[in-house]
């Protein structure tokens, strides 16, 4: 989630180098007859786009006969329609929404949400203990559960909004911007940079008049920090490589960090993604583990934590040099207990964060459930944002009771990769030493390099999950543009896909899911599972949209079916959620150029593809993370990393936000 790919030079925290060197699927196995491209251009900036023809998915469109359990709340689901009049592109270094609704900044970083309710300070000085008691930076996924979940309820006017924080604007967060004393950081002001990291869970509630605000001195306000302890659950729990000084028996870790998308679970949890991790570490040992090879680890890391002047554990653990007799007397394996996703129950704030470990160790985007049902497997799928990286699927062994559901369900089960057919069609394959075509590959690439890893086989089941991208390169997975959130239509059960861009894809590297070379603006894919059962090994796949400028096309069949104007521009989709009527909402975090400008969100019919503007950022920013309460009558929508003095014009410091959309009627957003 950063703008560093659609230019080289862009220095972001979020910078990620290409560590996928497998090649997997070259460009001759996978165009064929059926895949037909042509370029058009546009404007100055001369844009390759590229069009499906023929690739009509099995199963797309209205489904009547569909069968949804999910237990999905708010109005009619048939009603998908888009009710509301586009909005311009803007440059202002405001909110725009249509006409008929209103928006608010809400929960700006630094407000006080827990303990002595510290208040924010304006010019930086706030200390380390006072920033874990306040919003931390970098607003990003974000869920709204009803205060009365628990009890069966879904009360739109009172709840727990929990959001992730990403990482972290130096600059903002400290009087004077990161310090160096010697070489050594203050370590106050580390303290304060990881406890701007994080989650936060925020009781909420609307008065008589509309008004949301905190419910101050609530026991469900909490802040969960690069530093909280947490448990290793999952195959990975125990596995020689995540022991450490901290956890000499590996089942134990300390923080959540890079926080991007998450998923809320059928049985009321919240799961945040790892994503960026590797950045936080540095090795300046001569060798490393293919753990860090793979994932992009060096000999710095993003913010020097390591270096705080305090010496304590609780930083130099970012330096993973190993230099003790063994794991269990350094930090070597400390990056190895990062790349999860993170289980944190809102409604039990002295409970333990646990780190899920069968969901796969990478550059987790988010997690997304498909439609539940009693007596069957819980399935979720995940992306690994990151150029040449991979959509995964988690299928659990045990089955689905909502009386019993609970985090243990995401400790046992199937781990697949997707590959994506030219002839429209997609497998899933088990990264599972116990599948037999898996284990013949792993067989055969021993001794071999698989990218820039020198292959020798693995140790166990938890060494495959520690090393999913791995296994994933031996499978044969699909190497996609940036694969980013996901999205299940409740209605359909057809599961969609931001693919960001990549600017980096060759001609040669072109797949059929990915069939434009330089992708700087992105396109969004969705699969049909088999049977429409979302356990099955088989799919199939279409291009929902590609993204671009005015009069860009997507085509289904020699028809064109969507065609972008002035209402309907974007670039670089991220963000992706289904409302709890239907809509599709789609975020942007790509370029501000003309002639997209600011980034923005729109609204998706998904039956009929059509697509409006409904809201635009602030300058700079990037829009991410969207939920409604389950009336779909209150939207929130998250503002990351704006650039100017924004939401207060008199505050010298941009802050993250989140945005309050209502109706000026009170009625349904989008509607």
């Amino acid at each position: 989630m950063a703008k560093h790919d659609l230019d080289p030079n862009y220095l972001d925290p979020n910078y990620e180098p290409v560590v996928n060197h497998s090649e997997n699927t070259p460009f001759h196995q996978v165009l064929s007859a059926r895949m037909q491209r042509r370029t058009v251009m546009k404007g100055s900036v001369g844009a390759a786009l590229a069009s499906v023809m023929g690739l009509g998915l099995a199963g797309c469109g209205s489904d009547s006969d569909s069968d949804n359990d999910g237990g999905t709340t708010g109005g009619n689901t048939s009603s998908t329609e888009l009710g509301f009049k586009a909005v311009p592109t803007s440059t202002a270094n405001q909110v725009v929404v249509p006409e008929g609704y209103s928006s608010e900044a809400f929960l700006p970083w630094g407000t006080p949400i827990t303990g002595s309710y510290p208040a924010y300070k304006p010019d930086g000085t706030n200390t380390g203990e006072e920033q874990e008691q306040q919003m931390g930076m970098h607003h990003d996924g974000v869920h709204f559960f009803p205060i009365d979940l628990k009890a069966g309820g879904n009360s739109s006017s009172e709840g727990l909004l929990v959001m992730n924080h990403e990482y972290i604007n130096q600059g903002a967060l400290h009087a004077n911007g990161a310090t160096y004393i010697n070489g050594m950081r203050p370590a106050d002001e580390v303290r304060k940079e990881i406890a701007a990291h994080g989650v936060s869970v925020v009781h909420i509630k609307r008065d008589n008049n509309g008004k949301w605000d905190i419910v101050f001195g609530s026991p469900f306000n909490r802040r969960v920090t690069g530093n909280t302890e947490m448990d290793i659950r999952g195959p990975v729990r125990g596995y020689d490589k995540l022991v450490t000084k901290y956890s000499p028996d590996a089942t134990e870790t300390r923080g959540t960090l890079n926080n991007c998308a998450m998923g809320p679970t059928p049985w009321g949890t919240y799961l945040a993604a790892e994503e960026n991790w590797h950045g936080y570490f540095a090795n300046s040992d001569a060798t490393q583990p293919r753990e860090q090879t793979r994932h992009g680890v060096g000999d710095s890391s993003r913010y020097d934590w390591e270096l705080a002047d305090s010496g304590a554990d609780q930083y130099v653990r970012f330096d993973v040099t190993p230099t003790g007799a063994s794991a269990a007397d350094d930090y070597r394996n400390e990056a190895n207990t990062y790349g999860f996703m993170v289980e944190i129950d809102p409604f039990t704030p002295e409970s333990k964060p646990q780190k899920r470990t069968a969901l796969g160790r990478f550059g987790h985007e988010g997690v997304i459930f498909a439609p539940v049902k009693e007596g069957e497997p819980v399935v979720c799928y995940s992306g690994d944002d990151s150029r040449f990286e991979y959509i995964y699927k988690f299928v659990s062994s045990k089955p689905y009771y909502a009386a019993t559901a609970r985090g243990y369900l995401l400790d046992e089960g199937t781990l697949y990769v997707a590959r994506f057919n030219d002839d429209g069609s997609g497998d899933w394959l088990a990264l599972d030493l116990n599948d037999a075509d898996f284990a013949a590959k792993v067989a055969a690439a021993q001794g071999e390099m698989v990218g820039n890893v020198q292959f020798d086989g693995f140790e166990n089941q938890a060494d495959v999950l520690l090393n999913t991208r791995l296994a994933a390169d031996i499978a044969g997975a699909t190497p996609m543009d940036r694969p980013e959130w996901g999205a299940v239509d409740p209605n359909s059960g057809q599961v969609y896909f931001t693919l960001t861009n990549n600017s980096r894809r060759t001609e040669e590297q072109v797949n059929a899911a990915n069939p434009n070379a330089n992708n700087r603006t992105g396109h969004i894919i969705r699969w049909s599972e088999d049977g429409n059962d979302h356990t099955a090994t088989s799919f199939d796949w279409d291009i929902f949209v590609f993204a671009g400028e005015q009069g860009t096309e997507t085509v289904v069949d020699d028809q064109v079916i969507v065609s972008l104007t002035d209402d309907n521009i974007f670039n670089s989709p991220d963000g992706l959620w289904f409302d709890y009527n239907g809509r599709l909402w789609i975020q942007t975090d790509g370029s501000d150029a003309a002639p997209y400008q600011n980034n923005m969100m729109l609204a998706a019919n998904p039956e009929t593809r059509e697509i409006k503007r409904f809201f635009v950022g602030p300058v700079g920013c990037e829009v991410t993370g969207v939920v409604s309460t389950p009336d779909v009558k209150t939207m929130f929508v998250n503002i990351q990393h704006p650039e100017a003095n924004w939401p207060d014009a008199n505050d010298p410091r941009p802050r993250d936000a989140t945005v309050i959309v209502t109706r000026d009627d009170s009625g349904v957003i989008g509607a």
